[in-house]
């Protein structure tokens, strides 16, 4: 065949292949275009999943008559003017292709009109044909309307899927956009139906609560953090709001909502052992950095970006997260979880709760005045405690001796089971006076409003119990299936296990030699012979110091070919050359090579649970004692290697609703 020039329609549907991939792909496109003309209320609204109708309005400034024709051709954008322009742009669109793939493959209709003209235009085109040009009487802005996707290419059509799947693509983008331009307000209707409605008041946590509920809303820890040419402002979950999939993870550059496994990994490995393994955590983070470190230009969609100092950036994120919380009281509070399902339910029917979110907050706060000594406990006497100073173990010994003494008996099972949920208030009487709406309203606004049940300066305004300072205040009590020990403070009783807080002390002080390079490397005979890609041979000539620094003596042996004569001799069973794939992969991402890395994180977390008491394994008061002394100590005491909770509160509040005091 010869060489041709292929005519305008067939580019466009072309095209279009890239940009157009299902009906989503149209509402981002033109929601993208209502934003970059600075809308403030933008309406989307759908029918059988964008398929037969998709309709976006906006209250932008709308398209110049004369420019209307113009901006359904090819490349024509009023965002840039020369290929430079990319490298700071800041609007969400740049390439002027979306009407004019979207044209190419739909029946599509435009009423334009600016603030200051008297009349608009109205524009028709079907499958890339000029079917209407008119003036027409309009409000201000724009509303684009698009029939019958894919209505000229059959095949593309076939390759939808059912109404209700591409329902859903439509919503997530909707909640997409809602999330990361929480100043405009958003709405949303599909078949009819107003699927949710932002305000555009800029507060992110009333966005969140509309569109995942109070339970998240109410379980939100805020990210504030500006260093080195970054910022991330946002809000991160508690590790208990976790979810098996990255759907709940929202980020932002500049604006632009992406996706990005740098990113990702940033947010979860600021969680670190926090989060329970396989899970992954709650974000919506807004991250600003200089436009010429970002290049936009990387994919049709604009959804992958690439940094230009991917380390410095994954660094940032990860120490504003780990930041975010350390500075938060990550206990997790115990209730019934059967009885708060039911009283939200007769809350939601009677309209209100005739606790208060107050009272709730007053009973939890502690008071700081000694309880009266309890009644038949294993609490210690004058005379016990005494005794019990006497033959206090040291910490390093006790530790010492758990670590080292095989233990013969089967683990129970570590129970896992601890319910999430905070305390819930009890229904009372509807309130004649309010309508649902307006209940809405206040739920959300008191969510918003609601501070931390333990206010003081410490730790941004949260009052710890792990502070090295409270540990006197921690009173143990007891002990029960020789597994979980009692403890008491204020308004809170506690529940520790034994298990996981000795497994977390163990892993913390392995954690901490590895670190201070108190460990050896281990010779090799004979060598172990890897071979590297050239991404990865780059990587290790680039990082040879720091794979030096702790532990490996890496040669090369000829070709793609290396010797690996010295490892770390911080684990004996661990996988030489697995461990190496796993540092080069982190270093792709842009960890640095002398962080830990995830493999040897993971084979201490093992060492540990085998050396750590077990439960049902009964150990003395002063064992105990010394154990909690050691826990205080740590920077993150809440949760074992593996993510279960070492702690969990129980208020007096609670057990006075389990008990029916308060109805």
């Amino acid at each position: 065949m010869s060489i041709q020039l292929l005519d305008e329609s067939t580019i466009n549907k072309i095209a279009a292949g890239e940009v157009i991939e299902r009906p989503a792909s149209i509402v981002k496109e033109l929601t993208e275009n209502a934003i970059d003309a600075d809308a403030s209320v933008i309406t989307i609204e759908i029918r059988d999943g964008g398929i037969s109708m998709i309709r976006v309005t906006d209250n932008g400034g709308g398209i110049p008559a004369d420019e209307v024709k113009t901006a359904f051709l090819r490349h024509a954008t009023s965002k840039i003017q020369r290929a430079e322009d990319i490298l700071h742009v800041r609007s969400l669109g740049f390439r002027g292709e979306a009407l004019a793939s979207i044209s190419a493959v739909s029946r599509i209709e435009l009423i334009t009109r600016q603030r200051d003209a008297l009349t608009g235009i109205r524009y028709a085109v079907e499958g890339g044909r000029e079917t209407v040009f008119e003036e027409v009487g309009a409000p201000g802005g724009t509303t684009v309307i698009t029939r019958d996707l894919f209505f000229n290419t059959p095949v593309r059509r076939s390759f939808l899927k059912a109404a209700v799947t591409e329902t859903a693509h439509v919503a997530a983008l909707a909640e997409e956009l809602a999330l990361s331009h929480p100043e405009i307000s958003i709405r949303f209707l599909a078949n009819g139906q107003s699927r949710f409605h932002t305000s555009g008041n800029r507060e992110v946590k009333d966005i969140i609560y509309q569109l995942y509920g109070r339970e998240i809303a109410s379980k939100l820890l805020p990210v504030s953090r500006t260093e080195q040419g970054f910022s991330v402002q946002g809000f991160i979950g508690r590790p208990e709001i976790s979810r098996g999939s990255r759907a709940l993870e929202h980020y932002c550059v500049n604006g632009r909502y992406i996706k990005s496994p740098l990113l990702a990994k940033a947010i979860e490995d600021g969680y670190g052992d926090r989060m329970m393994q396989h899970n992954f955590p709650f974000a919506v983070l807004f991250l600003e950095m200089d436009p010429e470190t970002v290049d936009v230009n990387v994919h049709p969609t604009k959804r992958e970006v690439r940094f230009s100092d991917t380390q410095a950036c994954y660094l940032f994120l990860r120490s504003a997260v780990e930041d975010a919380l350390q500075r938060a009281e990550l206990i997790r509070l115990s209730s019934l979880q059967e009885e708060n399902k039911k009283k939200a339910a007769q809350s939601a029917a009677l309209g209100r709760d005739s606790v208060s979110q107050e009272e709730v907050r007053a009973e939890a706060r502690p008071q700081h005045k000694k309880p009266p000594e309890p009644f038949e406990t294993q609490r210690l006497t004058e005379e016990r405690k005494r005794e019990a100073e006497e033959q206090a173990l040291s910490l390093s010994s006790f530790l010492s001796a758990y670590g080292q003494r095989q233990i013969n008996q089967s683990a129970k099972a570590e129970s896992t089971g601890t319910s999430e949920s905070k305390t819930a208030e009890s229904p009372a009487k509807p309130d004649s006076g309010q309508t649902a709406d307006r209940e809405a309203v206040s739920e959300r606004k008191a969510v918003a409003e609601e501070k931390p049940a333990f206010e003081t300066v410490e730790r941004g305004g949260q009052y710890a119990l792990f502070r090295p300072e409270e540990r006197k205040n921690l009173r143990l009590i007891g002990a029960v299936f020789d597994t979980y020990w009692l403890a008491e403070r204020g308004n809170s009783l506690y529940l520790i296990d034994q298990h996981a807080a000795h497994e977390k002390v163990n892993y913390e002080r392995l954690l901490a030699s590895y670190r201070k390079q108190e460990l050896s490397s281990q010779r090799l005979e004979p060598p172990l012979l890897i071979t590297l890609s050239a991404e990865e041979q780059a990587l290790l000539e680039s990082e040879r110091e720091s794979f030096e620094k702790i532990g490996f003596s890496v040669e090369h042996f000829g070709g793609s070919s290396y010797a690996v004569r010295a490892v770390p001799n911080i684990l004996p069973s661990v996988l030489k050359e697995e461990l190496l794939k796993t540092m080069f992969a982190s270093l792709a991402e842009g960890q640095r090579a002398d962080d830990v890395p995830l493999l040897i994180i993971e084979k201490t977390a093992s060492m540990s649970c085998k050396a750590a008491i077990k439960g049902n394994q009964h150990i003395s008061l002063a064992e105990a004692e010394a154990l909690l002394d050691e826990l205080f100590s740590l920077e993150n005491p809440y949760n074992c290697p593996h993510g279960r909770p070492t702690i969990i509160e129980l208020t007096k509040t609670e057990l006075e609703r389990r008990f029916k005091r308060i109805v």
